[in-house]
């Protein structure tokens, strides 16, 4: 096992991952209502009939819901709370191509990616949706089936982590040939139903028209969103001279003056869509706070 591939902002870790649900659970206690102003939150009608939790009677709670068995072993009246169904699937799509596994700062592209889409994907199992992995990674995609609750999601985060570990295992043996985003979504029809969310973690690199095409064939039956994983600008690199392997393995040498890094934009456009803009730089906390407002009113 080669160690640079282990260093912190490399490798991808479960339990950093495990430790986003906290990060979620935490988001949630103080919801932004919409990315933008006037937002207002309603109060929905009917409940599930999945129990997610039993405490004490409150006045106000309605009676219908008694707990019969913990209130006569305790003696004192308890009431079912119950887990709000809707059937909702999201698909996560980690783009885990060599281009990915790049950074500046605190972490490659690729991790990056994966720690939003875990931040996600921990909200969306909370709120009882189910949720699958398509990681897009040399060869054959790591795909793992939508599931509902902790269980389902932590197997997205084992694949998240196999995924990413046998991406940098190639990139690092440089061998075989390159995957194609747009190859792994044709497969993601296969494996959401209609009317489900796909968000997508991308730097979007070399993809051009036919990623156009292909987001536009899935929204036909399905609701795509995107986020755009990218790095602190070339522009605040010292000036000098950068060995660069391009995608077909000539190597170059990018020459770069010390310049002024523009304020980048939170939002790009990608594919004729708009997308948002991370900075894998960028601390945690403050790109899932960024992500939490910015889909306030969709897919959070």
């Amino acid at each position: 096992m080669n160690p640079a591939l282990q260093c912190p902002g490399v490798a991808l870790t479960a339990s950093e991952l495990i430790g986003l649900r906290a990060v979620a659970l935490n988001a949630r206690s103080e919801p932004v209502l919409a990315a933008l102003p006037g937002g207002f939150a309603t109060r929905r009608k009917g409940h599930g009939q999945e129990v997610a939790d039993i405490r004490e009677y409150v006045d106000g709670d309605d009676i219908r819901h008694l707990d019969r068995g913990t209130t006569a072993r305790t003696g004192q009246l308890h009431v079912r709370q119950f887990q709000e169904e809707r059937d909702r699937v999201t698909l996560l799509v980690a783009d885990f191509r060599p281009a990915m596994h790049w950074g500046l700062g605190r972490a490659f592209r690729s991790v990056a990616a994966a720690e939003v889409l875990s931040f996600v994907g921990w909200r969306l199992v909370e709120e009882g949706a189910r949720v699958g992995l398509l990681a897009v990674v040399p060869g054959d995609p790591v795909v793992v089936p939508a599931r509902g609750r902790t269980r389902g999601m932590l197997r997205v985060i084992g694949g998240l982590v196999r995924a990413h570990q046998q991406s940098l295992e190639h990139a690092a043996s440089r061998t075989g040939a390159d995957a194609s985003l747009v190859g792994a979504l044709r497969r993601a029809d296969r494996l959401c139903p209609p009317g489900s969310e796909i968000l997508i973690a991308s730097g979007f690199d070399g993809e051009g028209q036919d990623l156009t095409d292909q987001l536009n064939a899935l929204d036909r039956r399905r609701h795509t969103r995107l986020i755009m994983v990218s790095d602190a600008d070339p522009a605040r690199l010292p000036a000098g001279g950068y060995p660069v392997r391009t995608s077909d393995g000539r190597r170059l040498r990018l020459m770069l003056g010390q310049g002024t890094a523009p304020t980048p934009s939170h939002e790009e456009t990608v594919a004729g869509r708009r997308a948002l803009r991370i900075d894998a730089a960028e601390p945690v906390a403050k790109t899932v706070q960024r992500v939490a407002g910015a889909f306030a009113g969709g897919i959070l």
